[in-house]
């Protein structure tokens, strides 16, 4: 944001802060230690506001609220069952935005043509996954198998389909990571 006033200020927090809240909420444990920490984000824009310019306001934004969150957990002391893992990183994305856009019904057209180009986009990552993995990704993810039916018909050891689907999933969480990140985090 170069210059900001009062006008940038409102038009900011009417369009990123219910994509912030739902960041937030994904991360913490309540709602209201959700709201606290969105209040917190916008208050440090205000006071950066006034020193400093902030030219992507929306990568500023969202790493003031991972740093936020991340101050919030050693606080509490909180370790989430959504925190990330070893694999994975603070800046994973909030995929029950992007299910939202997949599966909500009556949408715009704009919204329809998110759908299909994300839907597209998972196809095209599929389709460069190893067989074995994307096979397992499929049963597991679009046909609700379970690991043991997959195992029991196939002769695969269940351990060597639940590390397939691991390598499956990391491996279309990196491919996809950039058009999630355009599709949620810019407008």
């Amino acid at each position: 944001m170069k210059q900001a006033g009062k006008n940038n200020l409102t038009t900011v927090f009417t369009t990123f802060r219910q994509k912030l809240l739902t960041f937030i909420t994904c991360r913490v444990s309540s709602e209201e230690d959700a709201e606290d920490l969105l209040q917190d984000v916008f208050l440090r824009l205000l006071q950066t506001e006034e020193n400093v310019s902030v030219e992507q306001i929306s990568a500023w934004l969202y790493k003031v609220a991972r740093n936020r969150i991340i101050d919030y957990r050693r606080k509490k002391g909180e370790t989430s069952l959504s925190a990330p893992s070893d694999d994975e990183s603070q800046d994973d994305i909030p995929l029950k935005q992007i299910t939202d856009i997949l599966i909500e019904n009556g949408a715009d057209p704009e919204q329809e043509y998110l759908r299909k180009f994300i839907w597209e986009e998972i196809e095209k990552a599929l389709d460069e996954l190893p067989k074995e993995q994307r096979d397992v990704f499929e049963q597991t993810e679009f046909e609700n198998k379970a690991y043991e039916d997959i195992a029991s018909a196939s002769g695969v050891p269940l351990k060597t389909l639940l590390s397939r689907k691991h390598y499956a999933v990391v491996s279309l969480r990196k491919r996809l990571k950039k058009i999630y990140e355009m599709i949620l985090y810019t407008d």
